[in-house]
């Protein structure tokens, strides 16, 4: 089994070049097949997320070349409809999104319940309201997901939902981007992905206008064409960085970012005293005094990321005085698993419902834990940074879903952190994959 391997209790120095958007990524690479022609990705993150979501586009008879380690050409020209195999469809909640883009592409879908981290319930009601109004008609049966136009086609059509949620909104765009007249979509979701989305999609002939904005016009084209598209950096992925200093201290330069994206986590970290500073598309953070407690909200775009709330909880354990972390995107206890992790490492943290109570300690411990989820395991990176001695982290596939050669970045800025049993570390999973 691999682990993270963490001697930690030192402040952090250097530079750090921040990778393309999991989350962006997780939408493209599925949007990918309602483009007739080759498109080329560049700035895909490398990680076992994507290289997943690439290997069911294979399965449904993209061909796909490697151009290098972060670029792929895709080419989804004439293919027929195929059903997405189910042991890969249940490894990963962001294949659902090739519900969208076969509802868009063939008129029809079928496949699995989508998997992922397993952290509380994430229904995809909004996602079959939107699927019904654009005129398929939806089932789930057995775990089983069948959608159907009953080959009329994907009709234009007013879309309200009930919670802005993000998924929703990328999948009612990929499947009314080729439809028949109008689609709007009220109440959608503003984070930047949903807006790289839709630029993606324009720049290979669609026509989606307000993304990034509660209101998304998509009128309906014949056609997508083949062009080349660059992914944006990921904010959660920087976010965690300026996270990993605020708990060590010390100070980075953290490089590639569009600054105006991760203002919602930064104006959070600079109120518990770390300065932040932008340098046009990268941010210099460090901390040269003592954390302050602080009161956390999760909320959908612009206000503070659910992806970031178990990293800055890690960070917290440290700070001054009683913090509370309150979480409001996902309604179920289980997003805060990670706190019995954190507990282990000499954490004060009192879990009621969907609020966490923290009082700061003076110093964490290291410990063997484990990582829950993707998220979660970065907080446990985190806190072994932080901690005096040593902490071991299993479970480690999780963190590797989205964050892309994160020892070697961190190793970069002088922490002491080992991926051990482990023959090539640097090996690319993108690469490991499309062989």
């Amino acid at each position: 089994m691999n682990k993270y391997v963490i001697h930690g209790g030192k402040p952090i120095y250097g530079e750090v070049t921040i990778s393309g958007a999991k989350n962006a990524a997780a939408a493209i690479i599925p949007a990918a097949l309602l483009v007739d022609g080759v498109c080329r990705i560049e700035n895909i993150p490398n990680i076992s997320d994507a290289a997943l979501l690439m290997k069911i586009l294979k399965a449904l008879g993209a061909d796909i070349r490697l151009v290098n380690k972060n670029t792929v050409d895709i080419d989804c020209s004439g293919l027929s409809y195929k059903e997405v195999p189910y042991e890969l469809m249940r490894k990963i909640r962001a294949s659902y999104y090739f519900l969208g883009s076969m509802l868009g592409r063939y008129g029809k879908a079928r496949a699995s319940m989508p998997g992922g981290c397993n952290f509380g319930v994430r229904p995809i009601d909004q996602h079959i309201k939107g699927f019904n109004a654009l005129g398929a008609r939806v089932e789930v049966k057995s775990g089983i997901i069948h959608a159907d136009t009953q080959e009329h086609g994907i009709k234009g059509n007013h879309v309200y939902l009930d919670i802005a949620s993000v998924g929703a909104t990328i999948n009612i765009m990929l499947a009314a981007v080729l439809g028949e007249g109008r689609t709007v979509i009220e109440n959608a979701a503003k984070e930047p992905h949903i807006v790289d989305v839709a630029n993606f999609l324009n720049s290979m002939g669609a026509d989606i206008k307000g993304a990034g904005t509660s209101l998304i016009k998509i009128d309906g084209v014949s056609g997508l064409h083949g062009g080349f598209y660059s992914i944006i950096p990921d904010q959660i992925e920087a976010g965690t960085y300026v996270a990993a200093v605020a708990g060590t201290g010390g100070e980075i330069l953290i490089k590639n970012v569009i600054p105006k994206h991760l203002e919602c986590i930064t104006a959070k970290f600079q109120e518990m005293g770390i300065y932040i500073e932008e340098r046009g598309d990268a941010v210099l953070v460090g901390r040269d005094k003592p954390l302050k407690n602080a009161n956390v909200k999760t909320m959908f775009y612009p206000g503070f990321p659910t992806d970031m709330q178990p990293q800055i909880t890690a960070v917290l354990c440290q700070a001054e005085g009683t913090s509370i972390i309150t979480e409001e995107v996902y309604k179920d206890s289980n997003r805060f698993k990670y706190v019995e992790e954190l507990k282990k490492m000499g954490a004060h943290i009192h879990v009621d419902g969907r609020i966490a109570i923290v009082q700061g300690v003076e110093k964490l411990t290291g410990a063997p834990v484990k990582a829950c989820d993707l998220r979660a395991g970065a907080a446990m990176v985190i806190a072994g940074l932080c901690a005096q001695g040593r902490t071991d982290i299993e479970d480690i596939y999780h963190i590797e879903r989205g964050y892309e050669n994160i020892v070697s970045k961190l190793r970069g800025l002088g922490a002491s952190i080992a991926r051990v049993k482990v023959s090539s570390p640097d090996e690319g999973v993108l690469r490991e994959v499309l062989a």
